[in-house]
């Protein structure tokens, strides 16, 4: 197949990466001996320097597998938020040769419970906040051994109070079980761990996806298949040893996880962590340690810019801002361009690929684009019906093969098999994702399968109706969604924040009667709800699901 994206390659980038035989613990242990005394993790005014955190990881390593028991193999779960713990724990983790189960620590006590049966773990870090109301997974699930993370442990006593979050603030509580450890016990027992056995190929760590059907899925990812991502993304963005890297995707996430601490963590960069999303902070925190990359995403660089105290002089050291998620508006990539002059680098991934297949190349991006595809991947169009590859500007399902795709769903036969195709004697992953390829070989998404909204036979795509929304001044933040219609089937309701200059100043027929002239009669919304805030997950992705369901409520109780 002719690759046309070639053309407009990064500069001085070669088109193939060979990813090295090593495990993501060893990039730790090399970036520990070259950067030793080097600040790693920023932690809301506290230092946590390369050569504590090796220590740190070697340590609670030893105590994992001298006193917890764990074994090569086992799975762990990590169940905390975005602080020093959470790197600590990862990486110990890995040295112990145990699975990496990163856990949104916004599931409910029913849906960890969920996690922990399906792969049967015995073995947890968890954050204090979260420990307290886990006693009945305790006494009815195979979890036993836990050590308990106290962020409050790496604050200093400098740290400004007024910037931290509640939860950061606390002090340790009792522990519930006679095999639970603090976290500090953990440390200061010295256990030295055995000498390390896992290799390239050995499963690294196992995020869960919803997917597209059906329960949540463990994706089964080698130390390979990370790294793939980890040395790509260190070569796409240049993140070298003198960044500086605001960490404000969740960590559990696998763009956090990549991007916030893999990739600075190869590179010996200085990642500033925060644990709660706050955009008065990010502000301030990007001025104050002169933060130079930051990758996030498009709802949460919308709230950033929406910011009244935001001035240039606040961001003037960026050099890069990337993310995924969701296509950012154009309206708001423009924005962003003439505040700081950078262009915001889309990229396109899933937890299936742990992280990016697509980026757009950093001298060459275009708005609302998923990019091209990246280090060695193939990505093709196909028919999701008759599973036919599709040609430039035709829309179908997005389908990829490359390094960093995953061995697979844990325990999952009969999905593995649905996921996969062969084309052209290779093996193709199935996104779910519906997207476009334009003629310089550039990736676009319309929307997910399931996300369509058939309007008198006619598909609408949210994705594209969003895009339209937030070029109205009055728009801070739009999510669009199809709810029910006696004669059209569906039809369109946009849910919208709006900036607060426009509050009380405008009203939902302006917007539907703006939007009428924007597009076609059949995609414009018909019904408009004001909102002062949108459900979202920890990660920042706006959970459409949750309105749609809330429409179709309404309509079962007038029924």
């Amino acid at each position: 197949m002719i690759h046309a994206h070639f053309e407009h390659w990064p500069k001085r980038v070669p088109h193939t990466l060979t990813v090295p035989d090593i495990t993501l613990y060893e990039n730790l242990a090399v970036s520990a001996k070259r950067y030793s005394d080097k600040t790693a993790i920023c932690y809301y005014g506290a230092e946590i320097t390369y050569k504590q955190l090796f220590r740190e990881v070697e340590s609670l390593a030893g105590f994992l597998e001298k006193k917890l028991s764990v074994a090569v193999g086992d799975k762990v779960l990590l169940f905390v938020q975005n602080s020093p713990q959470f790197v600590i724990g990862y990486y110990a983790i890995l040295r112990a040769g145990g699975i990496v189960v990163p856990i949104n620590p916004m599931n409910t006590e029913e849906e960890l419970r969920f996690y922990i049966n399906d792969c049967q773990m015995n073995t947890g870090i968890i954050g204090q906040e979260l420990y307290e109301r886990l006693q009945s997974i305790f006494e009815s699930t195979s979890l036993k051994n836990v050590i308990t993370a106290v962020y409050s442990d790496y604050l200093s006593k400098d740290s400004n109070r007024e910037d931290i979050p509640d939860e950061v603030k606390r002090d340790a509580i009792p522990l519930l079980n006679k095999d639970h450890y603090g976290w500090k016990e953990a440390l200061q027992a010295l256990f030295s761990p055995s000498e390390m056995t896992a290799g390239p190929d050995d499963l690294a760590v196992m995020p869960y996806t919803s997917g597209t059907t059906g329960l949540p899925k463990g994706c089964m990812h080698s130390h390979r298949t990370v790294q793939a991502n980890t040395f790509g993304g260190y070569h796409w963005l240049n993140a070298t040893s003198d960044a500086i890297c605001l960490a404000t995707l969740p960590l559990f996430h696998v763009t956090g996880m990549v991007h916030s601490m893999h990739i600075p963590i190869l590179s010996g960069a200085t990642v500033v962590m925060m644990t709660r999303w706050d955009r008065e902070y990010a502000r301030k925190v990007i001025h104050e340690k002169k933060v130079t990359h930051w990758i996030n995403i498009s709802t949460m660089l919308i709230d950033f810019l929406a910011n009244p105290a935001l001035v240039k002089e606040d961001v003037s050291s960026l050099m890069n801002i990337a993310g995924g998620g969701a296509p950012l508006p154009a309206a708001v990539g423009e924005k962003l361009y003439k505040m700081t002059g950078l262009k915001f680098i889309e990229g396109y991934g899933l937890s299936e690929t742990i992280a990016q297949t697509h980026f757009n190349p950093p001298d060459r991006p275009k708005l609302q684009c998923l990019g091209i595809p990246s280090f060695d991947v193939e990505a093709r169009i196909i028919d999701p019906i008759h599973l036919t590859v599709l040609s430039d500007g035709q829309e179908g399902e997005i389908v990829v093969n490359g390094p960093q795709v995953f061995i697979g769903y844990y325990n999952r036969e009969e999905e593995n098999e649905k996921s996969f195709i062969e084309i052209e004697g290779m093996k193709f992953f199935r996104t779910g994702d519906i997207g476009k390829r334009d003629d310089e070989g550039y990736y676009f998404i319309v929307d997910r399968v399931k996300r369509m909204i058939n309007a008198s036979g006619f598909k609408v795509w949210p994705t594209e109706i969003e895009g339209v929304l937030y070029q109205h001044p009055a728009v801070q933040q739009a999510c669009v969604v199809g709810i029910p219609d006696e004669r059209r089937g569906e039809t369109v309701k946009a849910f919208i924040i709006l900036n607060k200059e426009y509050e009380g100043k405008i009203d939902e027929q302006e917007i539907v009667n703006w939007a009428k002239e924007k597009m076609a009669a059949y995609k414009y919304p018909r019904y408009i709800e004001f909102r002062k805030s949108l459900p979202m997950t920890s990660s920042g992705k706006l959970l459409w699901r949750q309105l749609q369901e809330e429409e179709n409520q309404k309509v079962l109780r007038v029924k």
